[in-house]
């Protein structure tokens, strides 16, 4: 594969309540380090994992209408990078559902891999899914 043919991709899903209102936020970045797309999605009354678990599979559906073949995911959700690598079994009914989505979705493409990153280095995505839930808190936003 052709390392400049990949995309990287920072997910962050957002819970205020947990479960509360809920959001998504994404940051794609192509190999040189530029911005080739970003979501910024209300997803309504959700837990933190199931907000999660939705931002991998919006990010999933961009790559793919994008063209993009090769991705990356960085997550700072230790448990969502596990259970969809495998490592841990999903018991969780919903996140069960959501994981089978996600799946067949990354088997459009050609590749993809999921790795964990620390809070601080997913800034972007969290600021994303963050600024939804505000403009829905202040503005009172019908969607």
């Amino acid at each position: 594969m052709d390392e400049s043919a990949k995309v990287f991709i920072y997910t962050d899903g957002a819970s205020r309540g947990n479960p509360g209102e809920s959001s998504a936020g994404v940051m794609i970045w192509d190999a040189n380090g530029d911005p080739v797309g970003r979501i910024s999605l209300y997803l309504g009354h959700l837990t933190n994992n199931q907000a999660e678990y939705k931002a991998v599979l919006a990010a999933l559906l961009a790559a793919y209408v994008q063209g993009h073949q090769h991705v990356e995911f960085r997550l700072d959700s230790e448990l969502v990078v596990r259970q969809l690598s495998g490592q841990y079994k999903i018991k969780d009914a919903k996140l069960k559902a959501l994981a089978i989505q996600v799946q067949n979705a990354a088997a459009r493409l050609e590749s993809v891999t999921f790795n964990h990153i620390k809070r601080s280095g997913n800034d972007q995505a969290d600021r994303l899914a963050n600024e939804i839930l505000d403009l829905r808190a202040d503005d009172d936003l019908p969607i």
